[in-house]
């Protein structure tokens, strides 16, 4: 499913954003499934009044998911489907530390059960913010304004779901408005899809 990452997940600067409830959308976006789905959220957007507390409470809600097999255990996250992605993953991952990124939860494995990662303060040529991962890894990265995050959100050849999470959802569907996608949620995650809307991105994404 490479030509359907690019979901980007907003948390406006809002003061009155519930950011546990923020924080629980971003969790379920990027680690429902083990990140293994096109609609994933890939990018958060976080406004930087609250990204450094968002960063840690969604580190902190990282730590705290089981990982292992379903079939054995009560567990938040089973397997990665095959060796071969899971080092991918592992590749993107230890990649973008690398190049800059902080690893703030996660970043290993044990067999093909990977830890829900999250990678703070990336630049725009970190390999986990520019690809798709399609695994579960939560990419933070701050933006001042509505212009800045729009501009973010825009600089991607995908562009598939789009969740934007708001004490205003006037505000949030005016932004919504801004970014080209194939499917807007506001106040609500990424990893959605409605009956009665056609499916499909833009850009690279789904049917184009």
């Amino acid at each position: 499913a490479l030509a359907d990452q690019g979901v980007v997940h907003v948390v406006r600067g809002d003061r009155e954003v519930d950011l546990d409830r923020a924080v629980g959308a971003g969790a379920w976006g990027s680690f429902f499934h083990q990140g293994q789905i096109c609609m994933t959220t890939g990018r958060h957007l976080v406004h930087e009044s609250l990204y450094a507390e968002y960063v840690r409470r969604l580190a902190e809600k990282a730590n705290a998911i089981t990982v292992g097999d379903p079939a054995a255990a009560d567990v938040g996250l089973g397997p990665i489907i095959d060796a071969g992605q899971r080092d991918k993953i592992h590749t993107l991952v230890t990649d973008s530390v690398a190049a800059g990124a902080t690893l703030a939860a996660g970043g290993t494995y044990e067999e093909l059960f990977y830890r829900p990662t999250v990678l703070a303060d990336p630049t725009a040529s970190v390999p986990a913010y520019r690809e798709e991962v399609f695994g579960p890894v939560a990419v933070v990265t701050p933006f001042g304004s509505d212009d800045e995050a729009v501009k973010l959100a825009v600089d991607s050849p995908y562009g598939l779901s789009l969740g934007v999470l708001t004490a205003n959802p006037l505000r949030g569907l005016a932004l919504a408005e801004r970014i080209p996608t194939g499917i807007v949620h506001v106040n609500d995650q990424t990893v959605n899809d409605e009956a009665n809307v056609p499916f499909g991105g833009v850009g690279a994404s789904g049917t184009g």
